[in-house]
Protein backbone atom coordinates (compact mmCIF):
# COMPACT_ATOMS: atom_id res chain seq x y z
CA UNK A 1 0.00 0.00 0.00
CA UNK A 2 1.30 3.24 -0.63
CA UNK A 3 2.59 5.70 1.67
CA UNK A 4 0.09 7.86 1.40
CA UNK A 5 -3.00 5.67 1.70
CA UNK A 6 -1.41 4.24 4.23
CA UNK A 7 -1.68 7.17 6.35
CA UNK A 8 -4.83 7.87 5.63
CA UNK A 9 -6.46 4.71 6.56
CA UNK A 10 -4.89 5.44 9.90
CA UNK A 11 -6.43 8.69 9.83
CA UNK A 12 -9.69 6.95 9.72
CA UNK A 13 -9.02 4.37 11.65
CA UNK A 14 -8.05 6.30 14.49
CA UNK A 15 -10.29 9.55 14.26
CA UNK A 16 -13.44 7.89 12.19
CA UNK A 17 -14.29 9.30 8.45
CA UNK A 18 -16.74 9.71 6.23
CA UNK A 19 -16.61 8.09 2.62
CA UNK A 20 -15.51 10.51 0.46
CA UNK A 21 -12.07 10.41 2.67
CA UNK A 22 -11.88 6.68 2.00
CA UNK A 23 -12.70 7.43 -1.77
CA UNK A 24 -9.80 9.93 -1.42
CA UNK A 25 -7.24 7.88 -0.04
CA UNK A 26 -8.17 5.04 -2.75
CA UNK A 27 -7.60 7.90 -5.35
CA UNK A 28 -4.35 8.33 -4.23
CA UNK A 29 -3.07 5.37 -3.88
CA UNK A 30 -4.15 4.69 -7.76
CA UNK A 31 -2.27 7.62 -8.35
CA UNK A 32 0.73 6.59 -6.91
CA UNK A 33 0.81 3.30 -8.51
CA UNK A 34 0.13 4.62 -12.00
CA UNK A 35 2.78 7.08 -11.10
CA UNK A 36 5.28 4.38 -9.94
CA UNK A 37 4.15 1.84 -12.75
CA UNK A 38 5.15 4.90 -15.33
CA UNK A 39 8.28 5.38 -13.64
CA UNK A 40 9.16 1.37 -14.29
CA UNK A 41 8.50 2.20 -17.77
CA UNK A 42 10.86 4.88 -17.85
CA UNK A 43 13.28 2.92 -16.51
CA UNK A 44 13.24 0.70 -18.91
CA UNK A 45 13.00 2.74 -21.51
CA UNK A 46 16.32 4.48 -20.45
CA UNK A 47 18.27 1.06 -19.67
CA UNK A 48 20.18 1.41 -23.21
CA UNK A 49 21.61 4.53 -22.43
CA UNK A 50 19.07 6.37 -25.03
CA UNK A 51 15.29 7.17 -24.95
CA UNK A 52 14.98 6.15 -28.75
CA UNK A 53 12.20 8.17 -30.52
CA UNK A 54 10.17 4.78 -31.12
CA UNK A 55 10.28 4.02 -27.23
CA UNK A 56 9.00 7.72 -26.28
CA UNK A 57 6.37 7.00 -28.80
CA UNK A 58 5.60 3.66 -27.53
CA UNK A 59 5.87 4.50 -23.74
CA UNK A 60 3.22 7.73 -24.50
CA UNK A 61 0.66 5.34 -26.83
CA UNK A 62 1.11 2.49 -23.14
CA UNK A 63 0.39 5.49 -20.37
CA UNK A 64 -2.23 6.69 -22.17
CA UNK A 65 -4.14 3.65 -23.03
CA UNK A 66 -3.89 2.41 -19.20
CA UNK A 67 -3.19 5.87 -17.09
CA UNK A 68 -4.51 8.97 -18.86
CA UNK A 69 -7.33 10.18 -20.16
CA UNK A 70 -5.89 12.30 -22.22
CA UNK A 71 -2.39 12.12 -24.38
CA UNK A 72 -1.55 15.56 -22.71
CA UNK A 73 -2.11 13.54 -19.15
CA UNK A 74 0.08 10.82 -20.24
CA UNK A 75 2.87 12.96 -21.54
CA UNK A 76 2.42 14.77 -17.91
CA UNK A 77 2.64 11.71 -15.81
CA UNK A 78 5.65 10.24 -18.18
CA UNK A 79 7.12 13.61 -17.25
CA UNK A 80 6.51 13.78 -13.05
CA UNK A 81 7.47 9.84 -13.41
CA UNK A 82 10.92 10.28 -14.93
CA UNK A 83 11.55 12.94 -12.33
CA UNK A 84 10.38 10.08 -9.63
CA UNK A 85 12.72 7.50 -11.49
CA UNK A 86 15.63 9.71 -11.35
CA UNK A 87 15.05 10.15 -7.52
CA UNK A 88 14.02 6.59 -6.73
CA UNK A 89 17.00 4.31 -5.99
CA UNK A 90 16.04 1.38 -7.33
CA UNK A 91 13.28 -0.75 -8.92
CA UNK A 92 12.56 -2.58 -5.86
CA UNK A 93 11.43 0.48 -4.55
CA UNK A 94 8.66 1.78 -7.25
CA UNK A 95 7.53 -2.31 -7.38
CA UNK A 96 6.84 -1.78 -3.63
CA UNK A 97 4.16 1.35 -4.19
CA UNK A 98 2.38 -0.51 -6.56
CA UNK A 99 0.85 -2.57 -4.09
CA UNK A 100 -0.60 -5.90 -3.64
CA UNK A 101 -2.10 -5.88 -6.96
CA UNK A 102 -3.62 -9.07 -8.55
CA UNK A 103 -1.29 -11.10 -10.69
CA UNK A 104 -2.77 -10.01 -13.52
CA UNK A 105 -2.40 -6.48 -13.18
CA UNK A 106 1.61 -7.10 -12.79
CA UNK A 107 1.83 -9.17 -15.84
CA UNK A 108 0.04 -6.55 -17.74
CA UNK A 109 2.71 -4.01 -16.55
CA UNK A 110 5.54 -6.55 -17.46
CA UNK A 111 4.10 -7.17 -20.98
CA UNK A 112 4.40 -3.03 -20.60
CA UNK A 113 7.61 -2.89 -20.37
CA UNK A 114 8.57 -5.56 -22.76
CA UNK A 115 6.95 -3.25 -25.36
CA UNK A 116 8.57 -0.58 -24.25
CA UNK A 117 12.12 -2.46 -24.61
CA UNK A 118 11.20 -3.37 -27.93
CA UNK A 119 9.93 -0.27 -29.42
CA UNK A 120 13.05 0.51 -31.06
CA UNK A 121 12.86 -3.35 -32.71
CA UNK A 122 15.84 -4.75 -30.57
CA UNK A 123 14.97 -5.72 -26.95
CA UNK A 124 19.05 -5.56 -25.81
CA UNK A 125 20.82 -7.76 -23.60
CA UNK A 126 20.64 -5.10 -20.90
CA UNK A 127 17.05 -4.44 -21.38
CA UNK A 128 16.18 -8.24 -21.24
CA UNK A 129 17.99 -8.61 -17.97
CA UNK A 130 16.43 -5.58 -16.39
CA UNK A 131 12.83 -6.49 -17.97
CA UNK A 132 13.18 -10.28 -16.31
CA UNK A 133 14.73 -8.96 -12.60
CA UNK A 134 11.57 -6.59 -12.66
CA UNK A 135 9.29 -9.37 -13.36
CA UNK A 136 10.85 -11.30 -10.73
CA UNK A 137 10.31 -7.69 -8.89
CA UNK A 138 6.79 -8.14 -9.45
CA UNK A 139 6.13 -11.49 -8.10
CA UNK A 140 5.91 -13.51 -11.15
CA UNK A 141 7.76 -17.17 -11.96
CA UNK A 142 8.91 -17.46 -14.73
CA UNK A 143 6.20 -18.75 -17.07
CA UNK A 144 4.09 -15.39 -16.90
CA UNK A 145 7.18 -13.23 -17.26
CA UNK A 146 6.98 -15.09 -20.45
CA UNK A 147 4.20 -14.99 -21.07
CA UNK A 148 4.02 -10.93 -20.62
CA UNK A 149 6.94 -11.34 -23.44
CA UNK A 150 5.33 -13.14 -25.93
CA UNK A 151 2.16 -10.92 -25.58
CA UNK A 152 4.42 -7.87 -26.25
CA UNK A 153 5.82 -9.30 -29.03
CA UNK A 154 2.21 -10.51 -30.46
CA UNK A 155 1.16 -7.03 -30.08
CA UNK A 156 3.59 -4.84 -31.43
CA UNK A 157 3.71 -7.66 -34.81
CA UNK A 158 -0.44 -6.97 -35.21
CA UNK A 159 0.43 -2.70 -35.12
CA UNK A 160 2.77 -3.20 -37.19
CA UNK A 161 0.63 -4.80 -39.59
CA UNK A 162 -2.07 -2.90 -39.07
CA UNK A 163 0.15 0.35 -39.81
CA UNK A 164 1.54 -1.70 -42.93
CA UNK A 165 -2.31 -2.17 -44.48
CA UNK A 166 -2.89 1.91 -43.58
CA UNK A 167 0.02 2.53 -45.89
CA UNK A 168 -0.36 -0.04 -48.71
CA UNK A 169 -4.29 1.03 -48.58
CA UNK A 170 -5.52 -3.08 -48.33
Amino acid sequence: MALFARLISYATAAFGSDKPVRQDAETAAQADEHLAATALLVHVARADGVLDPAEAERLTRLVRSRFAATESEATALIARAAAFDAETRDMASLVELIGEGDNEERERILAMAWSVAGADGDVHEFEEALVWRLGKLLGLDETAIGRAREGARMAAEATAELAQAGRTGR
